[in-house]
Order: C-alpha cells, then sequence, then structure tokens
C-alpha cells in the first residue's frame, strides 16, 4: 500500500524538486500527486513500496535537517547585510499593511479575550 511521504501544499517548488532527486538517487520508487483544480487537495510525493518507508524518513530527515540549517545561513547573511525583511523595514516599505494587520490582530485578540472578560464581570 503506498505511503505519503511529503504533502506539497506550501511547498516551493525547489524543495519538491529536490526531495524527488533525492528519491531517485537512492533508489526509492515513489509517485506524485497533482493538486487538485479547486485546491481541496495538495498533491503529494507518494511511496509505493512500504518497506522503503523508513528508509525514506530517514533520508527526509537529514534532507530536512541540512535544509533548516541552510535557511538559517541564508537569514544570518541577509540580515548582517542589512537586506533581511525586518518589522521595521517592512513598517518603512508597506505602512498600511502593517497597520491593517495590527488591527486585525488586536480584533482577533480582543473577540478572543471577549468571553472571558464578559464571564469574570
Amino acid at each position: 500500500m503506498a505511503k505519503l511521504l511529503l504533502n506539497l501544499r506550501n511547498v516551493p517548488e525547489d524543495e519538491a524538486t529536490e526531495v524527488r532527486d533525492l528519491l531517485e538517487r537512492n533508489g526509492i520508487d515513489h509517485y506524485e500527486t497533482r493538486a487538485s483544480n479547486w485546491g481541496i487537495s495538495a498533491g503529494g510525493i507518494w511511496l509505493r513500496d512500504d518497506a522503503q518507508h523508513l528508509r525514506a524518513k530517514e533520508l527526509m530527515a537529514a534532507y530536512q535537517q541540512q535544509r533548516g540549517e541552510q535557511a538559517r545561513a541564508q537569514r544570518r547573511q541577509a540580515l548582517e547585510q542589512g537586506t533581511a525583511e525586518t518589522f521595521g523595514s517592512l513598517w518603512r516599505t508597506r505602512p498600511l499593511f502593517v497597520l491593517v494587520t495590527l488591527i486585525g490582530m488586536l480584533l482577533v485578540a480582543s473577540l478572543v479575550l471577549l468571553p472571558f472578560l464578559l464571564l469574570s464581570r
């Protein structure tokens, strides 16, 4: 029976390509389902053989560790160079977006806390 290895919802194309290449390099038989037209299913990378599931999970764990370290290094480099997006840079470039987002966050937080405030009276 097939096993889902990677749900492709919000997965960048470069990461999906790297995972496909990783599986092919290691001889793990897999196939891919595409996203549905209406966004109900995001698609995924599936393993054909259950016996390969443990090996594929180990490979994915090592790959994700390496990709995470690479992303953190890129973020550190961008912060050092001053090119990283920060709250301050976002405020300078898109103040209306930041303001609307903060107001929305306060509105949601107040709606969540409202029942507790009304019950405490």
